[in-house]
């Protein structure tokens, strides 16, 4: 079953029109009586689920035993901190930490 609506009817009923449509219901607004939209839910596969993004390659990267030892970050230890990168140290403490108040 549609149902049709004009504009100034929709503006009023706009929860009752969406809570049709999600229903199931065909719902038309219409101007003049002649029909401009369709109201219609959207479906679940087309909404993005973020918690699926950020995962979605784990497992497919592969890294050398070596990786944090290249000479790119060598080179950028050396423009930071004027020294080459000790061995025993990959990865420089933070001076001091963020805590909210």
């Amino acid at each position: 079953m549609a149902v049709t609506a004009n504009i100034h009817e929709a503006k009023t009923t706009l929860s009752k029109l969406i809570e049709r449509a999600l229903a199931g219901e065909r719902v038309i607004i219409a101007k003049a009586g002649k029909p401009l939209v369709e109201l219609s839910p959207i479906s679940q596969t087309a909404a993005v689920d973020r918690a699926s993004i950020f995962g979605m390659f784990e497992g497919q990267m592969i890294l050398s035993d070596d990786w944090e030892e290249s000479a790119f970050d060598a080179e950028m230890h050396r423009k930071w901190y004027g020294e080459e990168p000790d061995a025993q140290t990959h990865v420089a403490e933070p001076s001091r930490r963020y805590t909210p108040e």
